[in-house]
C-alpha cells in the first residue's frame, strides 16, 4: 500500500504552507492539491516553478508517466475528483458536505442507483493511485501529500484498499479564515496581484462571502472534518494548529514526520529551494521563504464583524480554544 497524507481542513487554513514545507523532506511530495479543480484559465495557470502549467516540463513527465499505466492524463483536466462523474444527479448528491453516518449512508444508497457513479467510481479510484504511484516514481519519495482539504473527497480515499490514508487536520481561528473568505485576493492569495488568481491576476470579486457567509462556511468545513475524524482510529489522524506551524514550525514539523514514519530531523525553514510543483492556493507563487504568523483579522474585522462571526460560529471557535 502506498502511504498518502491527506490534509483535511477548511479553505485558506495554511493548507498550501503546510503542504510546501512537507515537500522540503526527502522523503515527501506533493502537488497540492490532487483533486485539481478550479484551475481557472489553464492556458494562463501557472505551476509553482513558474511556468504555465501546459508548458511545466514535470507536469508533461507526470502525463508520460500515467500513460505507461494505462491512464490518458492532462493536468487541466486531471479526472482526479471524484465529483469528475459529471452528471446532473450526481453532481446534486455530491455537492453536500459530509453530514455524519445516517446522511452519508442515504447519500451512498442514492449514488449507488447511478450507472455512472457505479462505473466511474472505480476508474476515479484507480487514477488516484496511478497519479501517487507516479509522483513517487518521479520524485523518489515514499509518501505523496493531497492538500486538498475537502473531508468528502476523503472520505472516498479512505475506501480506497490500494492507499495507507494518514489525515493531517489542520484547524485555524475561524476569524482569520472568515476574513480570507470576503476577499481572497488580498487575504489568501499571492503578494504580487499580477500572480493572483493561478497567475493570471484579477480581484477574485465572484468568490467573496459576507462575513455570516464566511463564518458558516468555516464551521460547516471543521462539523465535515469532525464526522469523518470521529469514525476513524486516532493512529491514523493527527491535528495541528496553523498558529503552531508558524509561529514553532521546527516542532510541529518534526511531530508530522514522526506521524508519517519519517525521519523528523529533516527540517529546514528555506522550503522554497525545494523543487515545488504545487496547484492550489497563490502563496505557493510567492518568492519570500520567510513564515509569518497572519492575524490581519485583528485590525480588518469590525466589531459588527466580529458579532455576525460570533452568531455563527463562535461555539465551534471556542471549543478549538480561540477566544
Amino acid at each position: 500500500m502506498i502511504r498518502l497524507a491527506y490534509i483535511l481542513a477548511a479553505s485558506h487554513s495554511g493548507s498550501t504552507l503546510l503542504a510546501m514545507l512537507l515537500n522540503a523532506h526527502s522523503d515527501v511530495c506533493t502537488v497540492g492539491e490532487l483533486k485539481v479543480t478550479n484551475l481557472g484559465d489553464v492556458d494562463r495557470y501557472r505551476c509553482s516553478c513558474g511556468q504555465p502549467i501546459r508548458q511545466c516540463r514535470f507536469w508533461a513527465d507526470v502525463g508520460a508517466n500515467m500513460a505507461r499505466r494505462g491512464f490518458s492524463f492532462d493536468i487541466t483536466d486531471a479526472r482526479t475528483a471524484f465529483r469528475s462523474v459529471d452528471t446532473a444527479y450526481t453532481r446534486g448528491l455530491l455537492r453536500p458536505l459530509h453530514r455524519g453516518l445516517l446522511l452519508e449512508g442515504l447519500r451512498g444508497a442514492a449514488l449507488r442507483l447511478s450507472p455512472a457513479w457505479r462505473t466511474g467510481l472505480p476508474e476515479i479510484q484507480r487514477r488516484n493511485v496511478a497519479i501517487v504511484e507516479t509522483l513517487c516514481e518521479l520524485t523518489g519519495a515514499r509518501i505523496v501529500v493531497d492538500s486538498s482539504k475537502v473531508g468528502l473527497r476523503l472520505k472516498y480515499l479512505l475506501r480506497n484498499s490500494q492507499l495507507d490514508v494518514r489525515v493531517i487536520r489542520l484547524i485555524r481561528d475561524g476569524r482569520a479564515v472568515a476574513l480570507t473568505y470576503t476577499d481572497p485576493a488580498n487575504y489568501a492569495d499571492a503578494t504580487d496581484p499580477t500572480l493572483r488568481g493561478g497567475g493570471t491576476g484579477g480581484d477574485r470579486a465572484d468568490e467573496r462571502l459576507s462575513i455570516a457567509e464566511a463564518a458558516r462556511e468555516w464551521r460547516r468545513s471543521n462539523e465535515e472534518a469532525e464526522h469523518i475524524l470521529a469514525s476513524l482510529d486516532h493512529s491514523r489522524w493527527i491535528e495541528i494548529r496553523y498558529e503552531q506551524l508558524c509561529t514553532d514550525p521546527e516542532a510541529t514539523l518534526a511531530r508530522l514526520f514522526a506521524f508519517l514514519g519519517v525521519d523528523p530531523t529533516q527540517i529546514t525553514r528555506d522550503f522554497r529551494s525545494a523543487d515545488h510543483h504545487v496547484l492550489g492556493n497563490g502563496m505557493r507563487l510567492d518568492s519570500t521563504w520567510e513564515i509569518r504568523l497572519d492575524e490581519r483579522w485583528r485590525a480588518a474585522l469590525t466589531q459588527q464583524d466580529l458579532r455576525a462571526f460570533d452568531s455563527r460560529a463562535r461555539k465551534v471557535n471556542r471549543r478549538y480554544g480561540y477566544g
